[in-house]
Protein backbone atom coordinates (compact mmCIF):
# COMPACT_ATOMS: atom_id res chain seq x y z
CA UNK A 1 0.00 0.00 0.00
CA UNK A 2 1.21 3.39 -0.72
CA UNK A 3 1.91 5.83 1.85
CA UNK A 4 0.38 9.56 1.79
CA UNK A 5 1.94 11.24 4.54
CA UNK A 6 5.20 9.49 6.10
CA UNK A 7 6.49 11.71 9.46
CA UNK A 8 9.67 10.65 11.44
CA UNK A 9 10.26 12.19 14.78
CA UNK A 10 8.72 15.52 14.10
CA UNK A 11 9.17 18.46 16.51
CA UNK A 12 7.95 22.11 17.21
CA UNK A 13 7.48 24.36 19.76
CA UNK A 14 6.27 27.76 19.82
CA UNK A 15 8.33 30.38 21.88
CA UNK A 16 10.02 27.61 23.68
CA UNK A 17 7.18 25.58 24.41
CA UNK A 18 7.07 21.86 23.10
CA UNK A 19 4.28 21.61 21.01
CA UNK A 20 4.92 18.51 18.97
CA UNK A 21 7.35 15.82 20.57
CA UNK A 22 9.20 13.15 18.81
CA UNK A 23 6.08 11.87 16.82
CA UNK A 24 6.42 9.64 14.02
CA UNK A 25 3.52 8.05 12.18
CA UNK A 26 2.47 7.26 8.37
CA UNK A 27 -1.08 7.58 6.60
CA UNK A 28 -1.86 5.09 3.70
CA UNK A 29 -3.20 6.49 0.80
CA UNK A 30 -6.49 6.43 0.93
CA UNK A 31 -7.27 6.36 4.68
CA UNK A 32 -8.99 8.01 6.65
CA UNK A 33 -6.92 8.79 9.78
CA UNK A 34 -8.28 10.65 12.54
CA UNK A 35 -6.07 12.22 15.08
CA UNK A 36 -7.89 12.77 18.73
CA UNK A 37 -6.19 14.09 22.45
CA UNK A 38 -7.02 16.63 24.70
CA UNK A 39 -6.86 20.55 24.13
CA UNK A 40 -3.70 21.61 24.17
CA UNK A 41 -2.15 18.40 22.72
CA UNK A 42 -0.74 19.64 19.58
CA UNK A 43 -3.63 18.63 17.06
CA UNK A 44 -3.92 21.58 15.24
CA UNK A 45 0.19 22.49 14.75
CA UNK A 46 0.66 18.90 13.36
CA UNK A 47 -2.37 19.66 11.07
CA UNK A 48 -0.65 22.77 9.77
CA UNK A 49 3.01 20.79 9.92
CA UNK A 50 1.40 18.01 7.28
CA UNK A 51 0.05 20.72 5.24
CA UNK A 52 3.33 22.83 4.81
CA UNK A 53 1.53 25.76 6.53
CA UNK A 54 4.38 25.30 9.58
CA UNK A 55 7.85 23.91 9.22
CA UNK A 56 9.37 21.42 12.10
CA UNK A 57 11.45 22.49 14.11
CA UNK A 58 13.06 18.96 13.76
CA UNK A 59 12.25 15.52 11.68
CA UNK A 60 10.88 14.47 8.85
CA UNK A 61 7.80 14.47 6.75
CA UNK A 62 7.56 13.25 2.94
CA UNK A 63 4.46 13.92 0.89
CA UNK A 64 3.51 11.46 -1.54
CA UNK A 65 7.26 9.91 -1.41
CA UNK A 66 9.07 13.13 -1.68
CA UNK A 67 10.17 15.24 0.96
CA UNK A 68 8.08 18.28 1.88
CA UNK A 69 10.79 20.93 1.74
CA UNK A 70 11.00 19.63 -1.82
CA UNK A 71 7.91 21.10 -2.96
CA UNK A 72 7.75 24.70 -4.32
CA UNK A 73 3.84 26.41 -2.26
CA UNK A 74 1.55 26.24 -5.12
CA UNK A 75 2.94 22.55 -6.32
CA UNK A 76 2.20 21.53 -2.24
CA UNK A 77 -1.19 23.16 -2.58
CA UNK A 78 -1.78 20.82 -5.66
CA UNK A 79 -1.19 17.64 -3.22
CA UNK A 80 -2.81 18.78 -0.36
CA UNK A 81 -5.91 21.07 0.72
CA UNK A 82 -6.25 22.40 4.16
CA UNK A 83 -9.96 22.96 5.87
CA UNK A 84 -8.99 24.96 8.72
CA UNK A 85 -11.20 24.76 12.07
CA UNK A 86 -12.65 28.62 12.18
CA UNK A 87 -13.45 29.54 8.33
CA UNK A 88 -13.84 33.11 7.85
CA UNK A 89 -17.45 34.25 6.96
CA UNK A 90 -17.34 37.73 7.47
CA UNK A 91 -16.45 38.51 4.02
CA UNK A 92 -19.28 38.86 1.01
CA UNK A 93 -18.02 36.56 -1.56
CA UNK A 94 -20.33 34.75 -3.40
CA UNK A 95 -20.14 30.64 -2.45
CA UNK A 96 -20.05 29.77 -6.31
CA UNK A 97 -16.57 32.11 -5.82
CA UNK A 98 -15.04 30.82 -2.85
CA UNK A 99 -15.08 27.23 -3.93
CA UNK A 100 -13.68 28.28 -7.22
CA UNK A 101 -10.84 29.84 -5.46
CA UNK A 102 -9.63 26.00 -5.12
CA UNK A 103 -8.44 26.40 -8.29
CA UNK A 104 -5.94 28.70 -7.52
CA UNK A 105 -2.90 26.81 -7.45
CA UNK A 106 -3.57 25.04 -11.35
CA UNK A 107 -4.56 28.65 -12.76
CA UNK A 108 -1.26 30.44 -15.11
CA UNK A 109 0.60 33.46 -15.27
CA UNK A 110 -2.72 35.23 -15.53
CA UNK A 111 -4.99 33.85 -13.17
CA UNK A 112 -7.93 32.99 -15.35
CA UNK A 113 -10.13 30.15 -14.94
CA UNK A 114 -10.77 28.13 -17.88
CA UNK A 115 -14.25 26.14 -18.54
CA UNK A 116 -12.53 23.53 -16.92
CA UNK A 117 -11.90 25.57 -13.95
CA UNK A 118 -15.56 26.09 -13.75
CA UNK A 119 -16.76 22.65 -14.33
CA UNK A 120 -14.56 21.55 -11.51
CA UNK A 121 -16.17 23.75 -9.07
CA UNK A 122 -19.56 22.72 -10.21
CA UNK A 123 -18.87 19.03 -9.24
CA UNK A 124 -17.38 19.71 -5.90
CA UNK A 125 -20.66 21.76 -5.45
CA UNK A 126 -22.67 18.51 -6.24
CA UNK A 127 -20.73 16.60 -4.58
CA UNK A 128 -20.83 18.43 -1.20
CA UNK A 129 -24.54 19.44 -1.96
CA UNK A 130 -24.69 23.33 -1.70
CA UNK A 131 -25.29 24.03 -5.22
CA UNK A 132 -29.21 25.33 -4.16
CA UNK A 133 -27.64 27.91 -2.76
CA UNK A 134 -24.24 28.47 -4.38
CA UNK A 135 -25.30 32.01 -5.75
CA UNK A 136 -25.70 33.30 -2.25
CA UNK A 137 -23.27 35.57 -0.04
CA UNK A 138 -21.05 33.35 2.50
CA UNK A 139 -22.38 35.96 5.50
CA UNK A 140 -25.56 34.47 4.96
CA UNK A 141 -24.86 30.93 5.92
CA UNK A 142 -25.06 28.79 8.90
CA UNK A 143 -22.00 27.13 10.42
CA UNK A 144 -22.72 23.80 8.92
CA UNK A 145 -23.00 25.26 5.50
CA UNK A 146 -19.98 27.58 5.70
CA UNK A 147 -18.45 24.52 6.51
CA UNK A 148 -19.29 22.49 3.37
CA UNK A 149 -18.55 25.50 1.01
CA UNK A 150 -14.92 25.76 2.58
CA UNK A 151 -14.65 21.29 2.03
CA UNK A 152 -16.04 21.79 -1.50
CA UNK A 153 -13.64 24.29 -2.38
CA UNK A 154 -11.01 21.94 -0.86
CA UNK A 155 -12.51 19.18 -3.28
CA UNK A 156 -12.52 22.23 -6.10
CA UNK A 157 -8.72 22.36 -5.33
CA UNK A 158 -8.49 18.32 -6.47
CA UNK A 159 -5.65 17.26 -3.88
CA UNK A 160 -4.44 14.00 -3.10
CA UNK A 161 -4.95 14.84 -0.01
CA UNK A 162 -7.39 16.87 2.52
CA UNK A 163 -6.55 17.77 5.79
CA UNK A 164 -8.82 19.39 8.13
CA UNK A 165 -8.91 20.67 11.11
CA UNK A 166 -11.78 19.80 13.65
CA UNK A 167 -14.35 20.47 10.50
CA UNK A 168 -17.48 19.14 13.27
CA UNK A 169 -16.90 21.43 15.63
CA UNK A 170 -19.66 23.85 16.89
CA UNK A 171 -22.33 21.60 14.35
CA UNK A 172 -25.38 20.31 15.64
CA UNK A 173 -25.32 15.67 15.28
CA UNK A 174 -27.01 16.48 11.92
CA UNK A 175 -24.47 18.43 9.92
CA UNK A 176 -21.37 16.63 12.05
CA UNK A 177 -23.06 13.12 10.54
CA UNK A 178 -23.40 15.50 7.27
CA UNK A 179 -19.92 16.10 7.19
CA UNK A 180 -18.29 12.78 8.29
CA UNK A 181 -20.16 11.08 5.64
CA UNK A 182 -19.42 13.42 3.01
CA UNK A 183 -15.73 12.42 3.70
CA UNK A 184 -16.12 8.65 4.01
CA UNK A 185 -18.39 9.17 0.25
CA UNK A 186 -15.13 11.33 -0.68
CA UNK A 187 -12.90 8.36 0.22
CA UNK A 188 -14.27 5.97 -1.38
CA UNK A 189 -15.61 7.77 -4.14
CA UNK A 190 -12.61 10.26 -5.35
CA UNK A 191 -9.74 7.66 -2.99
CA UNK A 192 -8.87 11.17 -1.41
CA UNK A 193 -6.97 10.65 1.90
CA UNK A 194 -8.70 12.23 5.08
CA UNK A 195 -6.49 13.85 7.82
CA UNK A 196 -8.53 14.99 10.19
CA UNK A 197 -8.70 15.98 13.86
CA UNK A 198 -11.74 15.51 16.09
CA UNK A 199 -13.12 15.95 19.66
CA UNK A 200 -15.51 13.46 19.38
CA UNK A 201 -14.34 10.15 20.27
CA UNK A 202 -17.25 8.40 18.85
CA UNK A 203 -17.43 10.00 15.53
CA UNK A 204 -14.10 8.90 15.14
CA UNK A 205 -14.48 5.36 16.39
CA UNK A 206 -17.36 5.29 13.67
CA UNK A 207 -15.77 6.46 10.59
CA UNK A 208 -12.05 6.24 11.13
CA UNK A 209 -9.74 3.56 9.47
CA UNK A 210 -7.03 4.34 11.98
CA UNK A 211 -6.89 6.40 14.86
CA UNK A 212 -3.87 8.01 16.15
CA UNK A 213 -4.25 9.54 20.12
CA UNK A 214 -1.43 11.73 20.91
CA UNK A 215 -1.21 14.12 24.39
CA UNK A 216 1.23 17.10 24.61
CA UNK A 217 2.51 16.77 21.72
CA UNK A 218 3.43 12.99 21.71
CA UNK A 219 2.47 9.87 20.54
CA UNK A 220 0.12 7.41 22.95
CA UNK A 221 -1.44 5.07 20.82
CA UNK A 222 -1.83 4.23 17.14
CA UNK A 223 -4.48 1.77 15.44
CA UNK A 224 -7.78 0.73 14.78
CA UNK A 225 -10.77 2.16 16.68
CA UNK A 226 -10.70 -1.06 18.95
CA UNK A 227 -7.06 -0.73 19.65
CA UNK A 228 -7.08 2.94 20.74
CA UNK A 229 -10.73 3.79 22.37
CA UNK A 230 -9.94 1.33 25.82
CA UNK A 231 -10.76 2.44 28.95
CA UNK A 232 -7.08 2.46 30.44
CA UNK A 233 -5.76 4.40 27.34
CA UNK A 234 -8.41 6.96 27.51
CA UNK A 235 -8.75 7.54 31.06
CA UNK A 236 -4.94 8.00 31.25
CA UNK A 237 -5.11 10.67 28.79
CA UNK A 238 -7.73 12.43 29.79
CA UNK A 239 -8.12 12.29 33.29
CA UNK A 240 -11.62 11.55 33.74
CA UNK A 241 -13.66 8.13 34.39
CA UNK A 242 -15.13 6.64 31.16
CA UNK A 243 -17.28 4.00 30.43
CA UNK A 244 -16.31 1.52 27.46
CA UNK A 245 -18.81 -0.59 25.82
CA UNK A 246 -19.43 -1.94 22.39
CA UNK A 247 -21.65 0.52 20.10
CA UNK A 248 -25.10 -1.70 18.92
CA UNK A 249 -24.75 -0.82 15.90
CA UNK A 250 -21.53 -2.44 14.59
CA UNK A 251 -19.45 -3.62 17.60
CA UNK A 252 -17.40 -0.71 17.59
CA UNK A 253 -16.06 0.89 20.77
CA UNK A 254 -18.27 3.14 22.23
CA UNK A 255 -17.31 5.67 24.68
CA UNK A 256 -19.62 7.73 27.92
CA UNK A 257 -17.96 9.75 30.06
CA UNK A 258 -18.90 8.90 33.69
CA UNK A 259 -20.44 11.81 35.62
CA UNK A 260 -19.58 12.66 39.20
CA UNK A 261 -22.82 11.44 40.38
CA UNK A 262 -22.84 7.68 39.36
CA UNK A 263 -18.87 7.33 41.47
CA UNK A 264 -18.76 5.70 44.53
CA UNK A 265 -17.78 7.62 47.25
Amino acid sequence: MNIAVYAKNLSFAYAGTTVVSDLSFSVNTGEFFIVIGPNGSGKTTLMKIIAGLLKPDGGEIDILGQPIKSYKRKNLARKIAFVPQHVPVDFPFIVSDVVLFGRSPHLGTFGLETKKDVDLADQAMAFTEIHHFSNRRLDQLSGGECQRVFIARAICQDPDIIVLDEPTASLDIAHQMRIMDMMEKMKKEKNITAIMVSHDVNLAAMYADTLMLINRGELVKLGTPAEVLTYKTLESVYGCPLLVDDNPLDKLPRVTPVPGRYMKT
